[in-house]
């Protein structure tokens, strides 16, 4: 262990101080009762000012971000966030208004963002209180629910899910009081039509899908579903996960989605990962506009700084340039699958949109692993190389899911090393698995065991 890879009570010494107070000219209070007071001191670290600037310098570099490396989190789009974005999002006009203040700039960028998506995606309308995907999602299942009350349609509560879905798909249903339904998928990786067919009935309020789909297929028969959902009465939701390969090319709207949501921190550039922050606005067909009154989910209209960053970023692509990004990032998915389809199992041959699945290393379809070596030995040894792991073990249609987006921002020489890369990993796979299975050597811990850490956390010091 490096001397400044211990922890910061370990790098302490009884006695040593980083700062300087000034003397306390306020009395003591007496008033906090002897239960809230401390019977002992708190146990805090004492280290010198340098000794604190290095340690959380240290620890910044430590944390994996799409600033530092390359981050092809499947599913996710862990694109670049350009800097203009954090130095708009920072000028004091913008930072220091408080988010019940009616300025008119504010009341502006609204209105324009709301003009802007509504353009891209095909919707009426959009609210921006929602302050991240999921909470998109729930707010649009709620809008759903609330156009069926409407209507006194009070019989309608399944939604139906492919088998294929983001997790938190499900997850939004249910929490907002709905029976989940599933559909399967073909052998294609698209929604099997025939089989959502006999589930649809006057109890569903509707289906939730995204375009491409997780495994980065583009529904095909997304026109009939559409007119088979409506036919029966229900509305389509479309999860905006997966709208960065549509911008400027397909509209949901013109898909027949009725209500959607979009994850600013994914398609356009904002900040992503680490728990937030984050911003999921939600928009919806014209006829469900009065639907959204009412419905409440955050104290403000959703984070503001955030939905600043996506504006500027939109107008820095502005309407000639917006396609591209679609564009791009479909040739990067599909360079990146081509050159590796002969050492990854492709298990769905084709041309995918953004993203794809791979199903772990090419061997002879008798065994999930090839010499032993699984999709988790080959996302940890990623980080040997510089590269942060895909997505793994999802979706769950394949057992050794490996699931890979490069984004519009990746230059063709960042690619092609994490292609040589992955080239590598196969080969060691195969000569030399167990470099694998003890992977990574290079991060301050290898294998931690992650089950032992979820049920048991430590979650502070503990001084022996």
């Amino acid at each position: 262990m490096k001397y400044y890879d211990k922890l910061v009570f370990e790098l302490s010494r009884k006695g040593r101080t980083g700062y300087s107070l000034p003397a306390n000219d306020f009395p003591v209070a007496e008033a906090v009762p002897d239960s809230l007071r401390r019977s002992e001191d708190a146990l805090l670290p004492e280290l010198s000012e340098l000794e604190v600037v290095r340690h959380y310098t240290l620890l910044s570099q430590m944390n994996f971000g799409v600033d530092t490396g390359f981050y092809p989190l499947g599913s996710c789009t862990m694109k670049y966030n350009p800097k203009i974005n954090e130095e708009i999002a920072s000028m004091p006009a913008f930072a220091g208004v408080h988010p019940l203040q009616k300025a008119e700039g504010i009341e502006r960028i609204y209105g324009e963002m709301e003009k802007a998506l509504s353009e891209i995606t095909g919707m009426a309308a959009f609210t921006f209180a929602p302050c991240a995907g999921a909470h998109g999602e729930l707010t649009g299942l709620m809008i759903m629910r609330q156009y069926h009350i409407r209507r006194g349609d009070l019989a309608r509560t399944k939604v139906i899910v492919p088998d294929s879905a983001h997790g938190t798909n499900p997850a939004s249903a249910a929490v907002c009081g709905l029976e989940v339904v599933e559909v399967k998928s073909l052998a294609n990786g698209r929604i099997d039509v025939e089989a959502l067919k006999p589930l649809l009935d006057e109890t569903v309020a509707g289906i939730m899908m995204t375009n491409p789909n997780t495994l980065g297929l583009f529904e095909t028969q997304i026109d009939e579903i559409a007119s088979l959902v409506h036919g029966a009465g229900g509305l389509l939701y479309y999860d905006g996960a997966n709208m960065n390969p549509l911008m400027g090319v397909v509209r949901p709207g013109d898909m027949g989605f009725d209500i959607m949501h979009l994850n600013l921190h994914k398609t356009f550039s904002t900040p992503h990962g680490g728990g937030g922050p984050g911003s999921g606005p939600v928009g919806v067909a014209a006829h469900l506009k009065e639907c959204m009154e009412g419905i409440k989910v955050s104290g403000w209209r959703g984070n503001f700084g955030v939905i600043l960053r996506a504006y500027a970023y939109i107008l820095m692509l502005g309407r000639e340039n917006i396609a591209k990004v679609g564009e791009y990032s479909v040739l990067s998915a599909n360079y990146i699958k081509e050159s590796l389809k002969d050492v990854y199992r492709l298990p769905i041959e084709g041309v995918c949109k953004h993203e794809f699945v791979f199903d772990g290393l090419v061997n002879d379809g008798a065994h999930d692993d090839v010499h032993g070596a699984t999709t988790l030995d080959v996302a940890k040894r990623l980080l040997d190389f510089g590269f942060h792991a895909p997505t793994i073990y999802f979706p769950l249609l394949f057992h050794q899911a490996l699931m890979i987006e490069p984004t519009e921002t990746e230059s063709k020489e960042t690619i092609d090393a994490f292609i040589d890369v992955m080239r590598e990993i196969a080969r060691e796979a195969a000569e030399n698995p167990a470099t694998l299975q003890e992977a990574p050597h290079s991060t301050p811990i290898s294998r931690p065991d992650e089950t032992t850490a979820a049920r048991n956390p430590i979650l502070k010091y503990q001084d022996n």
